[in-house]
């Protein structure tokens, strides 16, 4: 056996042939321990400790990524009696994971995937956090059978398991913005688990129903951080998106934890304080990956809400009379900074997300749609959705009508959305008839543009008004 290069621990930045000399004597003692069992832990462990340094970077470690490689660590990991060598082997196992995507295919071949199922029964936050890792890994470039799993080495309920773990810290009368850094970065690992499984087999999902109150309670009774959508709460709003939050089975709880007994709103209402946060701390760019999902939840429930729910919901995202003092998506309020997103070349997802939010919270009626956000806004979504504009949509409209014979309530402008006699007075002279001829061939110009590019069958209003009769010649 082949003496090691270092005494101690290698130097993080050796590389070439020394690297790969190390790395091929490690794996070979290893090896060999597995059948003579020739080393005492400690020895074994400072072997791990070495090999996992070595492995930070795939180049010149190719024997971690071979059959051979792949099985001794998984040997150690999972066969192993000292948890101590079993979790060293397990960060070694899961680096590879994840720097070589073929050695995932290596280790399902080699049958361990149920080993690791079984170890997530421990109560113990480091293996939670590891085996989560790796079979969250396997869960791209594999054929692994997660149902099988699921049924015969009960895979979802050591999820759901250590997710109700998690839930236990967080009492009524705690408001911890975060928990203990190593359980975080463990429920991290169970939410992404779960979710790429109910997102992979979606037929599966309710067996993880059971975590739908527990997921819940940790979102409502943590503190909002800055900023709002760090892990885990990303991973917790995420797990949700998959799961039956309507529970159309109606065979896990008597009532739906979405909305508990005692205030129907308030998971709602805690989602949109953390979209408020998030949309006023991170940069569209970034909105566009981490929040879409938050908007897609708060989607969903809406479909199914409880009327009171509903209400609150557009009360608490739509404009309000206040904001129609100015240009809707002109001020600071929640709605304004989701106008403006609604339109944002750098968050497409966001873009697409907020306009179907806000076609939905208007009873996905175009005209209540127009009234809500202004034709400005409105005009785009309905365009690219095949969505008829209503043929009063540019028709000047009034929110309401006031009581006990008093003048009926403020018209407004059905393009900006604001008030009529909130909007400044146009103190510029009146266009002569040249100017108006020139807007009127600009305006035909672009209209026979957008006729021409085939996505959308607009007429172009300076034709039909030709057509019936409205122009009249003008002596030169």
């Amino acid at each position: 056996m082949a003496a090691s290069l270092f005494s101690k621990a290698p130097p993080a930045d050796v590389k070439g042939a020394a690297k790969l000399q190390e790395v091929t004597n490690l794996l070979e003692k290893l090896r060999i321990d597995l059948k003579e069992k020739n080393l005492f832990p400690p020895q074994r462990n400072t072997l791990l400790e070495h090999l996992k340094i070595l492995g930070r970077q795939p180049e010149d470690a190719d024997p971690l990524y071979t059959k051979e490689g792949i099985e001794t660590l998984a040997r150690h990991s999972f066969e192993s009696n000292s948890p101590t060598t079993s979790r060293e082997a397990l960060r070694c196992l899961a680096n590879a994971l994840v720097l070589e995507p073929c050695t995932r295919q290596i280790f399902v071949d080699l049958d361990f995937p149920a080993k690791a199922a079984d170890r997530l029964r421990n109560d113990n936050r480091d293996d939670e956090f590891l085996v989560s890792r790796i079979l969250f890994l396997t869960t791209y470039n594999t054929n692994l059978d997660f149902e099988k799993l699921i049924d015969e080495h009960h895979l979802a309920d050591h999820i759901n398991a250590n997710i109700s773990r998690h839930a236990r810290q967080f009492s009524k009368s705690s408001r911890k913005t975060s928990g203990v850094a190593g359980d975080e970065t463990a429920l991290s690992e169970t939410l992404k688990l779960l979710f790429n499984i109910t997102h992979y087999y979606p037929a599966r999902a309710d067996v993880f129903s059971k975590s739908i109150p527990n997921i819940l309670k940790i979102l409502s009774r943590r503190r909002i951080a800055d900023p709002p959508l760090q892990p885990p709460v990303n991973y917790l709003i995420n797990s949700l998106i998959n799961l039956d939050l309507e529970d159309k089975k109606a065979v896990h709880f008597g009532f739906n934890p979405v909305f508990p007994k005692f205030d129907q709103k308030c998971n709602v209402e805690r989602f949109i304080a953390i979209l408020d946060k998030a949309v006023g701390q991170y940069p569209d760019s970034e909105l566009d990956q981490i929040a879409a999902p938050l908007v897609t939840l708060l989607r969903r429930i809406y479909e199914f809400a409880p009327e009171s729910v509903r209400k609150y919901m557009q009360w608490s995202i739509m404009p309000s009379d206040d904001e129609r003092q100015q240009a809707l998506g002109t001020t600071n309020t929640l709605s304004a900074r989701l106008l403006r997103l609604s339109t944002s070349p750098l968050a497409p997802s966001m873009r697409e997300n907020i306009s179907s939010l806000f076609f939905e919270l208007s009873d996905k009626d175009a005209t209540s749609f127009v009234h809500n956000v202004g034709f400005g806004f409105a005009s785009g979504f309905l365009l690219t959705h095949n969505v008829p504009i209503p043929e009063n949509a540019m028709e000047a409209w009034s929110n309401g009508h006031a009581a006990n014979g008093e003048n009926a309530a403020p018209a407004i402008n059905p393009v900006t959305g604001q008030r009529l006699d909130a909007e400044a007075p146009d103190n510029r002279p009146p266009m002569t008839e040249d100017e108006k001829e020139r807007e009127a061939e600009r305006l035909f110009v672009l209209f026979e543009r957008l006729k021409k590019t085939g996505v959308v069958d607009v007429k172009n209003p300076v034709e039909a008004a030709l057509h019936e009769g409205r122009f009249e010649e003008i002596e030169d």
